[in-house]
């Protein structure tokens, strides 16, 4: 039976990161479960401090105040990147660390738990045993995707400068219907959308808020392992007006990149946005490989090219465009594991993978 551990809930550092990875009734019911649990007050989550302090137990700390006020058996939660330090990390983390498929910064980011002795849990590894993440934010990921794409799609056809997206919205209802009265603002034209990767939970997730938003399954192409088998560049992607990457990156496979820089030349092309769920813009790997750095909430959009247009959006925690919603979804799936740390397979496996990167971070140290 597992041991009860002291869990540290640290503010998001990220900007405009409003997703947790632990909502308050989750941290009620590590508490039930005879947990210990510390809860960083923070100024952007999507849950108020309040609905924390009023849980009998937990214990509220500053905002930031891990680094120096965790004690080192304290196994920090979070969700997005830390920091970026040189500071060596004592103790244990449980996040995306974003830095097991060979991205920029992995080699600095594995030497600093190696240099303090904590330990990465990577969430994005923690798989069960058919190889399925226990908990992704894939889902939501697709969906804001998709809807931040029609937006974009509809303030090209209105001549509109593209606004930042920094609120949040209060729930998937309040998005779907904003995106349906924005598409109804653009008379006669309803736009054809690609999605790659559609069987998965982010394309699902993407082709199905589509569907809600009133773009018929004509104009909806799915495409998957069947259609991209044969290697790309696809151009067909070209007469979409909104093309979706949803695809999930091996970080052993490499695959013929399914746009590129010559493809989208083409002065007849139809498509004007590109969506990059996936977002993996530093990984050797990249099968959008258009552009060069990531977009934010604040301006969601790059220009890629001006005749005719072509937007890429491709911003690394879209699901915090609905993040109470996403937050709970991930929780959800997510508690059993954080009850039973670190005793599961799913723990297990994030483990031995966390020892055989490090070990290739030493060989190559040497």
């Amino acid at each position: 039976m597992s041991k009860h551990h002291h869990f540290w809930l640290r503010a998001e550092s990220k900007p405009l990161e409003r997703r947790t990875i632990l909502p308050p009734q989750h941290v009620q019911r590590l508490i039930t479960a005879g947990h210990k649990v510390t809860v960083e007050q923070s100024k952007q989550r999507c849950f108020d401090d309040d609905e924390y302090k009023h849980i009998k137990g937990v214990q509220m700390a500053p905002e930031f105040s891990w680094e120096k006020d965790a004690p080192k058996d304290a196994i920090i939660l979070g969700l997005k990147e830390l920091p970026e330090q040189n500071t060596p990390l004592i103790n244990d983390h449980v996040y995306f660390g974003h830095c097991y498929k060979n991205q920029a910064g992995w080699q600095d980011l594995l030497q600093r738990f190696v240099n303090g002795g904590g330990k990465l849990w990577d969430i994005e590894f923690l798989n069960d045993s058919f190889g399925r993440r226990v908990a992704a934010f894939g889902r939501s990921a697709g969906i804001a995707g998709m809807a931040l794409g029609l937006l974009v799609w509809v303030h090209h056809q209105l001549n509109e400068a593209i606004p930042s997206y920094e609120t949040p919205f209060r729930d998937l209802n309040e998005m779907a219907k904003t995106v349906k009265q924005r598409l109804s603002l653009v008379k006669g034209k309803t736009p054809r959308v690609i999605v790659i990767g559609a069987l998965g939970r982010c394309g699902k997730g993407s082709t199905d808020f589509a569907t809600l938003a009133g773009i018929p399954d004509d104009h909806i192409s799915k495409w998957d392992l069947d259609e991209t088998k044969k290697g790309g560049p696809f151009v067909e992607i070209l007469d979409h007006d909104i093309f979706v990457n949803c695809i999930y990156l091996s970080p052993h496979i490499k695959i013929p990149p399914f746009i590129t820089s010559q493809l989208i030349d083409d002065k007849n092309r139809k498509l004007s946005v590109v969506v990059d769920v996936s977002c993996d813009v530093t990984n050797p790997n990249n099968p959008v490989p258009i552009y060069t750095e990531c977009t934010s909430f604040i301006q969601p959009a790059l220009r890629i090219r001006e005749s005719p247009t072509l937007d890429v959006v491709a911003i690394d925690h879209l699901p915090s465009l609905i993040p109470s919603t996403s937050s709970t979804e991930f929780a959800d799936a997510l508690i059993s594991q954080l009850e039973q740390f670190p005793d599961t397979d799913p723990w297990k496996g994030a483990n031995k993978l966390f020892d055989e990167k490090t070990a290739v971070l030493r060989g190559n140290k040497n």
